[in-house]
């Protein structure tokens, strides 16, 4: 989802042209850093939803064949090992989730991944799956709780009765033995700021407690928030720091940058990164992949 900012019009077509002028310079072929020997390289990308009843058209089921090779691409090149995804729903109507092109395909195309947080839809919401590598991890648990005076009924409505918002998460634990990795992977409200401090508060309940024990967490997603927000700093509160990410991660679907990230990954204080973020500014066969650029960093298990 998109973050909405209420500017008056003259201000954002100025804002606009500024972005124009100025999105070649920041959207240009972005280098990819090597993984550092014994780190584990986590993203978030929100690769927008695939409307399959829309045979043409922006995000249509035409538009994904175009798109599905270009974001393999994105994700051979960031070669994450474990990676939120978010929107990764062929969306038809209502919750069903027996067609999800996106997750199918991008499986198939690399097979030392697997998906967690996921199950019948049923049962689990399976569109913010988390990928990992099944080489590195096995899963040892995984669930949901949705945004809402009712998190855990499945598919309720947020706070503010707009459509249902969650949070997906995954416990990993290492081949080697290590102790394990819990992934939160969220999609925050992008109309409703209240929407957005009530989910964060949420998650911080459920989240703190972990950190308090000394468990190894990592929150990725779509915020719909900046890095000063309240949202952010209620989830800080929890005991999780976030990364700097520096500059846009949404752009439009044209490489336009146009304010600061809004897809965040914030760690534990026994999670150690090598490196600030680095955001994947560039299109693959001439083709940008989402309308989010994917966001990913280096971290490593503290002793």
């Amino acid at each position: 989802m998109k973050l909405l900012i209420r500017i008056p019009l003259f201000v954002m077509m100025g804002l606009v042209l500024l972005a124009c002028g100025l999105h070649v310079s920041n959207s240009g072929d972005a280098a990819v850093p090597a993984k550092p020997d014994g780190r584990v390289r986590v993203a978030t990308y929100n690769v927008h939803y695939i409307l399959v009843n829309r045979q043409t058209g922006p995000w249509s089921a035409e538009d994904w064949e175009s798109r599905k090779g270009p974001m393999n691409e994105a994700l051979q090149l960031i070669d994450a090992d474990v990676i939120a995804f978010q929107e990764m729903e062929s969306f038809a109507g209502g919750n069903a989730d027996t067609n999800n092109l996106a997750r199918a395909y991008l499986l198939d195309q690399n097979p030392r991944l697997a998906a967690a947080a996921v199950g019948d839809w049923r049962d689990f919401p399976s569109t913010q799956p988390i990928f990992y590598r099944r080489d590195m991890f096995r899963v040892a648990d995984q669930g949901w709780f949705f945004f809402s005076d009712t998190p855990d009924v499945i598919y309720s409505r947020t706070f503010d009765g707009s459509y249902p918002a969650f949070a997906s998460w995954v416990r990993l634990s290492p081949h080697d033995g290590s102790a394990s990795l819990t992934v939160f992977n969220v999609h925050f409200e992008h109309k409703s700021g209240s929407n957005r401090l009530k989910s964060a508060e949420l998650v911080a309940g459920r989240i703190a407690p972990l950190v308090e024990t000394g468990e190894r967490v990592v929150l990725a997603g779509d915020m719909n928030a900046l890095g000063f927000a309240q949202t952010v700093k209620i989830l800080e509160a929890a005991g999780l720091v976030f990364l700097p990410v520096d500059g846009a991660t949404y752009h439009f679907d044209r490489g336009i940058n146009l304010f600061g990230a809004i897809d965040h990954i914030a760690v534990s204080e026994n999670l150690l990164p090598a490196a600030d973020p680095t955001v994947l500014r560039r299109k693959f066969e001439g083709i940008w992949p989402s309308d989010h650029y994917p966001v990913f960093t280096d971290v490593s298990l503290a002793p």
